[in-house]
């Protein structure tokens, strides 16, 4: 049994697509996930006093690029409390070293010229390493604290491998893992080490799923 999205489902402990109401929250429960990622903590750097401006401010941005850019951004709530949050970007779409030109000036506004480059630079080695954009991208995953281990990460990585059903042109989904807790995740479903990906200091996992790997997996559940 496969998992289904319907922008329709009731919320309450359902995947739903994220509406603009939706971001500030998202936005919140990213920053929780993310806040001692080693990756983002080299690029915004963390011994700085403003990091947590600085990578706050990132995370808005980049969630209001994928809200602008109308890419999938899943969530599963409690109430009316968001859970957990999945954000993938669509083949071909506002990925990698030509990413919108709007973005990047609000991004040099907010994260300053360094960081931004490192940003822009860890997408163009994922395009390389991967060998184009024609495929999803897993950019974000996050459960909130108080929910972990009770099985929302699974349902949030099924919920993204089902986002390609309607994509024919997407070969997969790629992920660059730098946490050890969603590393076993995403083995845990399949996807399989393309190569080690240093970003500047920072080395990390660059795993991938195919097509042909997802309707395996779809197969088997």
């Amino acid at each position: 049994m496969t998992t289904t999205i319907n922008p329709a489902q009731l919320r309450d402990g359902q995947l739903t697509y994220l509406v603009a109401e939706d971001l500030k929250m998202a936005a919140s429960l990213l920053y929780q996930a993310y806040y001692d990622d080693a990756l983002l903590m080299a690029i915004f750097q963390a011994d700085k006093p403003d990091y947590e401006k600085r990578l706050r401010a990132a995370i808005r941005e980049e969630l209001m690029a994928f809200w602008e850019a109308k890419q999938p951004m899943l969530g599963v709530f409690d109430g009316d409390s968001l859970i957990g949050v999945v954000c993938l970007t669509q083949p071909g779409k506002s990925f990698g070293p030509g990413k919108y030109w709007h973005w990047r000036l609000k991004m040099l506004l907010t994260a300053g010229y360094v960081s931004t480059m490192q940003l822009l630079e860890k997408e163009r080695l994922i395009q390389e390493a991967v060998h184009g954009d024609d495929y999803h991208m897993l950019a974000f995953i996050a459960v909130s604290p108080r929910y972990q281990q009770q099985g929302w990460g699974d349902l949030l990585v099924r919920a993204a491998q089902s986002a390609i059903d309607d994509e024919p042109e997407s070969r997969g989904i790629a992920v660059y893992v730098t946490q050890p807790q969603h590393l076993s995740l995403f083995e845990q479903h399949g996807y399989e080490l393309v190569q080690e990906l240093n970003v500047g200091d920072i080395s990390g996992k660059l795993m991938f799923q195919s097509r042909s790997q997802l309707d395996e997996v779809s197969r088997a559940i």
